[in-house]
């Protein structure tokens, strides 16, 4: 008898907990249920329409207005060099001297040639004026003082090659070679920056270098700002003052320059970093990327259409900003599009929704207007 009382009294335990249990996953499911049904109703707004900026970036080589290289023009040795790597140094200055094997040799025997030229024309013209000789010796005479007398030169214009002055205000890259070595015509001494404005070439593609050269031509157009390595904007503005003649067939693309001011010297050449452009696109048909979902590689919306009716709708983007589409077809403004909710909407389905002004909808977005 024990035995049957305790068995109930299990089963009756037992039954109570299952009880318990399914009461609370009844109020569990309703729970789910109701949060369920408050979660699917849309937030629904309208695109914008209104005149924004969009701005592009391009991988850009940044160069030295001028940029050469020194290079020995006569064989000998380094004697002197007046700078220092990095230097900044400007026209005029002396850089290095080298030391000539012959050509201060040659020099001295071409003075030497045309004193001896000098004194017999002087002969010749005195027996001339005498009547002892003919013009004709005197115009040998003259011819061959005029000879050595442009050797003379000659050998001081080799001469001079050997002073090496800086042929514009720069800044001077690192040595090549050092004091007392011997150097070959032609060996690379350094090289010379002109800093003061920085030419940045970047490549434009096809169509968007239509679209910049049919664009109306305001006060504005073709300036460009340059991104930094460093990800920090530079301070100063840029014009593009030069479109190169051909387009590569290769990348469909056209190399463009624009020239910086760079007072600073902050700028240096064979840096990198990214040109901006921007333009202004007129009555530009905004919508959230958050409004959008793709399939198959075509992006869609969803729009609440006519008796609330939801529409599933493709459209085509013409440009992409940080939070933003500007749609050039499958909307307008007038159009009603669900903002949140997406994976709630069913095409063809009657939807229950909130309407969130556009200047509210759009508030927390980047948008970049004129």
């Amino acid at each position: 008898m024990p035995n049957i009382v305790t068995w109930k009294s299990f089963m009756s335990a037992g039954l109570l907990a299952s009880l318990a249990l399914s009461s609370c996953h009844q109020k569990e499911a309703a729970h789910e249920e109701h949060e369920e049904h408050e979660t699917s109703k849309l937030i629904v707004t309208r695109p914008l329409k209104q005149d924004t900026t969009v701005t592009r970036e391009y991988v850009c080589q940044i160069h030295s207005r001028s940029n050469i290289e020194l290079r020995a023009l006569e064989r000998g040795y380094l004697e002197a060099t007046y700078v220092k790597e990095g230097q900044h140094v400007n026209q005029g200055d002396p850089m290095f001297k080298i030391l000539p094997l012959i050509y201060q040799a040659e020099l001295r025997s071409a003075e030497a040639e045309a004193r001896v030229a000098e004194v017999e024309y002087l002969n010749t013209k005195r027996l001339t004026d005498n009547k002892v000789v003919s013009e004709q010796e005197l115009a040998i005479a003259k011819a061959k003082l005029e000879k050595v007398q442009a050797e003379v030169n000659l050998a001081q214009a080799h001469l001079g090659f050997t002073d090496i002055k800086a042929p514009f205000q720069g800044l001077m890259d690192r040595l090549h070679v050092r004091q007392g070595s011997l150097v070959d015509e032609g060996d690379l001494l350094t090289t010379l920056s002109d800093n003061s404005e920085m030419w940045v070439y970047f490549n434009v593609p096809e169509a968007e270098y239509l679209d910049y050269v049919t664009e109306n031509q305001s006060k504005d157009h073709g300036n460009v700002s340059l991104l930094m390595a460093n990800g920090e904007t530079f301070k100063h503005a840029g014009k593009i003052n030069t479109i190169e003649a051909e387009f590569n067939n290769e990348t469909g693309t056209i190399p463009f320059r624009a020239d910086f001011p760079n007072p600073e010297g902050l700028l240096r050449h064979g840096e990198t970093g990214n040109i901006r452009m921007s333009k202004v696109i007129k009555g530009a048909v905004v919508i959230p990327q958050k409004a959008t979902f793709e399939i198959l590689d075509h992006h869609y919306v969803f729009i609440v259409g006519k008796d609330d009716v939801v529409v599933q709708q493709r459209v085509h983007i013409s440009e992409e900003l940080e939070d933003l589409f500007i749609i050039s077809n499958g909307v307008t403004e007038n159009d009603k599009i669900v903002l949140e909710g997406l994976r709630h909407a069913q095409s063809g389905k009657k939807a229950e929704y909130e309407f969130e002004e556009p200047e509210k909808a759009f508030k927390h977005l980047k948008l970049r207007a004129e």
